[in-house]
């Protein structure tokens, strides 16, 4: 039987890194991202950007909740190599909940050394698996700084579901006697999509397409893109089960969920997901 073709959702420089590694498997993949990724340009937002930079010694860890998160917070200051230098000097620890995250801050100049990240076999890439190997960090007075972006839809429609695994982890901190403290990075919009994007996710609602779902706020876009639309026949593969929920919430038929690393994406799909 051939392989379904595979709807990549993730932002676009994710999403294109995506389809070429699927490519390399022999799996038909196609880029269709749900989430637009910008900088923030608010004097407000920079201004706390650039006090964050300048009181890194005063953080026993800083947490990154996406690779996004991660190139935007570095590519933000000019003196990056001075911030990457500093994290390793000050023993400032820097927190990946998966190994996209983690590899974005060794991209971004971060000595793998001082990235912390859940375990190479963990069932789930997220704060909770990031808390297990992180907790001993912290103590009485210990600084945690979260990293994280900010949504561009009307009064952050979409912000509570995506603060679920962030606002659980500051719990953890605060209750372990830590303080915490946000800063924005960058900025997540919804798509715009194309008359050939629209005839494309329209097809790809009953063809046999696989969905490739890594976002919950990536779900509520689709579904405001393409108001009316039923996926029913649709079939979703999902990297976490809040994303799941999200999946079932707006139609979709089949919803099947896998690790977020390559291999078991590849896998989930060669299986007939």
């Amino acid at each position: 039987m051939p392989q379904p073709r595979v709807i990549v959702t993730r932002p676009a420089r994710e999403a294109a890194h995506w389809v070429e590694q699927l490519g390399t498997h022999g799996i038909n993949a196609v880029a269709l991202p749900l989430i637009a990724i910008g900088p923030c340009t608010d004097p407000a937002t920079l201004h706390a950007m650039a006090q964050a930079h300048a009181r890194l010694a005063d953080y026993r860890a800083l947490m990154f909740v996406s690779g996004n998160a991660a190139t935007h917070f570095f590519e933000s200051n000019q003196a990056l190599a001075l911030d990457s230098k500093a994290l390793i000097a000050i023993k400032t620890r820097a927190w990946a909940p998966g190994p996209g995250t983690a590899a974005a801050l060794v991209q971004a100049g971060v000595s793998p050394r001082q990235i912390d990240g859940p375990a190479a076999d963990a069932a789930q890439f997220d704060s909770e698996a990031l808390w297990q190997q992180v907790r001993h960090q912290i103590g009485p007075g210990s600084r945690v700084l979260i990293v994280r972006g900010r949504s561009a839809t009307p009064e952050g429609a979409h912000e509570s579901a995506l603060g679920t695994g962030r606002d659980w982890l500051a719990q953890q901190i605060t209750a372990a006697g830590g303080q915490v403290d946000f800063v924005v990075a960058y900025q997540r919009g919804a798509p715009q999509f194309s008359a050939a994007e629209v005839a494309l996710a329209q097809q790809a609602a009953h063809d046999g397409s696989v969905w490739l779902l890594s976002s919950s706020e990536a779900v509520a876009h689709l579904a405001e893109a393409l108001p009316g639309q039923r996926w029913d026949q649709a079939r979703a593969l999902v990297t976490h089960p809040r994303i799941a929920q999200a999946a079932r919430a707006a139609g979709f038929g089949a919803v099947r969920e896998c690790r977020p690393a390559l291999a078991d994406v590849v896998a989930s799909i060669e299986s007939g997901a």
